[in-house]
């Protein structure tokens, strides 16, 4: 089967949780002897360096960089109305859209007769970062999907509840994969920021407004501990409140940002973290919690159902955007380390028994074979 994948910045990229599903899903298909094409976002990859302008070839898929016009707002949309382009050239027998922004130019693959899968990651219209325009633009994306895809994909139960509600629509729920990892000591946190196994609490993914990274660390600030809270990510478009979550960091010593982190530094993050939180207030089902249940990590998370419905009673919630809730929840884990082995073992055994990668690509599969 010839397919094509569309709305991820860069293939094999550690940018964010699409990218994380693309590259699984593209290397894991292609090995089962499908032709994949991924096609990329060019410009600069999250630590400015210039990516490839030529097509190549990743873990037996090929690569393929489209035209993008590097400006705010921007990016996704040309990237995407050029990588529709490019795949309807190529005459797949099914393209493979992934978040609703890049939905936006799927009509043109239905009127050149080519089939259509759209992957919702999460209502993205609905974070804090976008502006009226942007919302408005990613808004379409979801009603082009649920009107004009041949099949809808969800991640989670609110979201099919969401499209049967509002357009009609029946979707197919397909969560997002995880395999089991292998614990790494801590080596490079300990040479970079002087960590070591179990002296930090982390908090893990794009510093976005509805993540929430402000709610954690005011939080922290009134909690009574020697453990350092750890910040990774970077920004996505959203510069302005990457540095008011910088000015708060600096208020408390026990504060450390790292920056984007991949490879080796993001292996030891969670493998040696004492417990790591998300307490966003819009996710779609986020592969850092994901990730961190792998690694055995002790979750907290907020009580949106994208969260609770994975962790599912092997870590701690709390209301959502409720300060005092979150800071009595760390403070309660900090004080009980038994507790917080408990839960990790068995958020470990959660994602083994019920997310693993090949059933998720075999879903996927079927769905296509039966457009096909």
């Amino acid at each position: 089967m010839r397919i094509a994948m569309i709305g991820q910045k860069r293939t094999g990229s550690r940018e964010g949780g699409v990218e994380v599903v693309v590259t699984e899903l593209a290397r894991r298909m292609a090995a089962l002897g499908h032709k994949v094409t991924c096609y990329d976002r060019s410009g600069t990859d999250v630590n400015g360096e210039p990516t490839a302008t030529e097509p190549y070839e990743l873990d037996g898929v090929r690569v393929v960089p489209v035209r993008t016009i590097d400006a705010k707002g921007m990016a996704a949309l040309s990237s995407s109305f050029f990588a529709t382009l490019a795949a309807i050239k190529d005459h797949p027998d099914v393209i493979h859209y992934h978040a609703e922004g890049p939905c936006v130019p799927l009509p043109l693959a239905r009127r050149a007769g080519v089939r259509t899968v759209a992957t919702i990651h999460g209502l993205d219209w609905q974070r804090a970062k976008w502006g009226k325009l942007a919302s408005t633009y990613i808004k379409l994306g979801e009603k082009n999907a649920a009107r004009r895809a041949d099949e809808v994909i969800v991640l989670s139960r609110p979201a099919r509840e969401y499209f049967r509600e509002t357009y009609g629509r029946e979707t197919c729920l397909v969560p997002n994969g995880i395999e089991a990892k292998e614990l790494r000591p801590a080596r490079v946190i300990t040479e970079y920021w002087g960590l070591t196994a179990g002296s930090y609490v982390l908090f893990l993914g794009r510093i976005v407004p509805e993540k929430r990274p402000e709610l954690l660390l005011e939080a922290w600030r009134s909690l009574e501990t020697n453990k350092r809270l750890v910040i990774a990510g970077g920004s996505s478009d959203t510069s302005e409140y990457l540095e008011q979550v910088k000015i708060l960091a600096s208020q408390d010593p026990r504060v450390i940002m790292t920056g984007f982190v991949e490879g080796e530094a993001l292996a030891e993050l969670y493998s040696n973290a004492y417990a790591y939180v998300l307490p966003s207030d819009v996710e779609g089902m986020p592969m850092s919690l994901l990730e961190a249940m792998a690694y055995g990590r002790c979750c907290v998370t907020s009580d949106i159902p994208e969260c609770a419905d994975v962790v599912n009673k092997t870590g701690v919630t709390f209301p959502c955007g409720n300060l005092r809730a979150l800071r009595k929840a760390l403070s309660a884990l900090i004080s009980d380390s038994s507790r917080v082995d408990a839960l990790g073992g068995a958020a470990r055994t959660r994602v083994e028994i019920e997310y693993g990668w090949d059933s998720v690509v075999q879903k996927t599969l079927d769905i296509y074979r039966e457009l096909v």
